[in-house]
């Protein structure tokens, strides 16, 4: 107790924690509710798509404080780079927050070399052997890059999913996993590529050149009829019963069921449904349910299929919550 007392008053003292209230007199002095202050600090959070960027601020309580989203259009040239900077400096304009800035985590759709500041390649954006060094030194402010999909599994708490795998069904299908509270990234930095691996063989055509791939088949473009049409209208005809579109969801669905139960059978570890797709499954979960054990006739339940936490914003998020981990092993 004399240790987590001074352990607490430290914590008060620089103001990571604070009082929140009291608890109900048992007879003597009523004790203090303790918690985290919010506003002790904050971050930031960038999603870079090929037409546009997502912006978050996000405090230490994991609660997005503002958000927007811009249409940009990425190109390599030096000038997007200052212009994204342009769209942060008036995005935290007038915020009190920005006094308590940690840094801004940045997603981008692609393999990413950390320790050098480059994008080995993302077939999103159209790029090879990218340097983030420009983009960094316009924002100037510390910023850390990372994977979109792995992004969305930092957005999730690790201590309620140490181990699990993230599917990030965008318009393209990325994909994550966490071993003991920490992404497994591979010896070359592609673990989690799960879009990329065969779902039909010989099946339709991929993006990536192959034939068959599961992002061929479960990725959200699938039902956008590549970006047509918005995934709000696809979901709004499937609620009136529309047929074709009906079929179309159904046979999602069932391609859907197949990627799962490999995963499972491959990791043995909870699934979280994340990305456009995965902010809308919440509602369709029995049904995707009773087909992933026609595939899977070693369990008996599907308890292991999580829905995700942050329906749009979870890859900015994530890179934003960086900071917060960063800080925390620094104090």
């Amino acid at each position: 107790m004399p240790t987590v007392l001074a352990n607490v008053n430290d914590l008060l003292e620089k103001m990571v924690l604070e009082e929140t209230g009291e608890y109900a007199s048992t007879g003597g002095r009523k004790a203090k509710s303790i918690g985290i202050n919010k506003s002790y600090c904050h971050a930031m959070g960038i999603l870079i798509t090929a037409n546009h960027i997502e912006m978050v601020l996000v405090n230490l309580g994991d609660e997005i404080i503002k958000k927007d989203r811009i249409r940009l259009k990425f190109t390599a040239e030096l000038f997007y780079c200052t212009e994204v900077a342009q769209k942060v400096r008036t995005f935290l304009e007038g915020e009190l927050a920005k006094d308590t800035l940690l840094g801004i985590g940045v997603a981008i759709p692609g393999i990413i070399d950390q320790k050098e500041r480059i994008v080995l390649k993302s077939h999103a954006l159209g790029i090879e052997n990218y340097s983030l060094r420009f983009l960094e030194q316009a924002l100037d402010i510390p910023v850390y890059f990372e994977n979109d999909a792995n992004a969305a599994m930092l957005a999730e708490k690790k201590q309620k999913y140490p181990n699990a795998i993230y599917l990030s069904l965008n318009h393209t299908l990325g994909g994550a996993f966490c071993i003991d509270g920490k992404l497994f990234r591979g010896q070359n930095q592609k673990a989690g590529e799960f879009g990329h691996m065969i779902l039909v063989p010989g099946g339709r055509k991929c993006y990536c050149g192959k034939s068959g791939c599961a992002d061929a088949y479960c990725a959200a473009s699938v039902l956008t009829q590549d970006n047509r049409q918005s995934l709000d209208a696809f979901m709004e005809k499937i609620e009136s019963g529309d047929e074709k579109n009906l079929q179309t969801w159904n046979e999602y669905l069932d391609h859907l069921a197949v990627l799962i139960s490999n995963l499972r059978m491959a990791y043995d570890m909870d699934i979280i449904l994340g990305g456009d797709v995965g902010g809308v499954l919440s509602d369709y979960m029995i049904p995707l349910g009773e087909k992933v054990m026609a595939y899977n006739g070693f369990e008996h339940d599907v308890s292991y299929l999580k829905n995700c936490s942050y329906k749009k914003e979870a890859s900015a998020v994530g890179a934003a919550k960086y900071f917060f981990t960063k800080h925390m092993v620094e104090l």
